[in-house]
């Protein structure tokens, strides 16, 4: 069996069976195709439906010797396990060898946060005098306001928002949809952007639904938002090293130190598990200290 052949049908598989985004699927064959080149520079080359647990374990144990970090292993590991879980469902091995490999132990790292003046004086800093000021404004105003993906704002469509009801329809991860509140000052923005967007854009055919539009009217890339806020951050003289994910996990941050409900925070981000949510109630360690320090009789 070609280890070529095995990952493009992997890639078929995640693609029609699990309904993966793109950039999903290629995350995945980029960690097989690990596999597949330490399989080949051994001395005698293991095929795909050959490998056994002990050359999984050879193999952790040489990227990490590259020195991969834990967390990068640990998803390495995960993309194996799916591939083989493939294999066996399409019969091509008899026995899963991943069934017993355990992945590195990781300490979950704690998000970075904007404060709520970080926040404004990012938004503050938008021109909005350029021609595409509304836009951008509207753009950061719903990643802080809904917690959104970068790339479930990139392809958010007119006919999901119900502003009306102060709501929109996110299609997320795996394209599971799901219903996100949205603030009054983002749909204020949104608004402005949105008959901005009607009056001076071109719109080129087949993104007439698309929310966000570059000047040529075509969706955005999320290498364009990476960049903007990069921009933002420096011309306020901001020194967090931020992303367009940094609005997401303040959002979340921000709902839970406020005393939001956990499992109302992780419908609003499309958390498929609560241990994925749970990361932001640690933030508030400090405000956690205080209080035991104040209110604990031993303390």
């Amino acid at each position: 069996m070609d280890w070529r052949w095995a990952i493009k049908g992997f890639k078929n598989y995640l693609k029609l069976e699990k309904s993966l985004s793109a950039n999903s699927i290629e995350a995945y064959g980029r960690d097989i195709e690990k596999l597949r080149q330490f399989a080949e520079a051994q001395p005698v080359t293991i095929k795909p439906n050959m490998v056994i647990l002990a050359n999984l374990r050879s193999f952790l144990q040489w990227v990490n010797e590259l020195g991969m970090i834990p967390s990068s292993q640990a998803r390495i590991m995960s993309g194996i396990k799916a591939f083989y879980k493939y294999m066996l469902i399409e019969d091509l091995i008899s026995a899963d060898p991943s069934e017993l490999l355990e992945s590195p132990k990781i300490q979950r790292k704690l998000p970075d946060t904007l404060s709520y003046d970080d926040i404004n004086n990012l938004i503050g800093a938008i021109d909005l005098s350029k021609p595409d000021g509304a836009r951008n404004k509207a753009m950061l105003e719903m990643l802080y306001s809904c917690g959104l993906r970068v790339s479930e704002m990139t392809e958010l469509k007119i006919s999901n928002l119900y502003l009306d009801i102060e709501f929109i329809k996110v299609t997320g991860k795996g394209n599971k949809e799901r219903l996100v509140p949205i603030s009054n000052a983002a749909i204020k923005a949104l608004n402005f952007w949105l008959t901005d967007r009607k009056l001076n854009y071109a719109i080129k055919k087949g993104e007439e639904d698309i929310v966000f539009l570059s000047r040529r009217g075509s969706r955005l890339t999320r290498v364009f938002v990476f960049m903007l806020i990069k921009k933002l951050a420096q011309s306020i003289g901001l020194k967090k090293k931020i992303s367009p994910h940094t609005f997401r996990h303040s959002f979340a941050t921000h709902l839970i130190e406020g005393g939001a409900d956990l499992r109302a925070v992780q419908e609003m981000l499309g958390h498929e598990s609560i241990t994925t949510t749970e990361i932001y109630t640690h933030l508030d360690r400090d405000y956690l200290k205080s209080t035991i320090i104040q209110y604990h009789p031993r303390s």
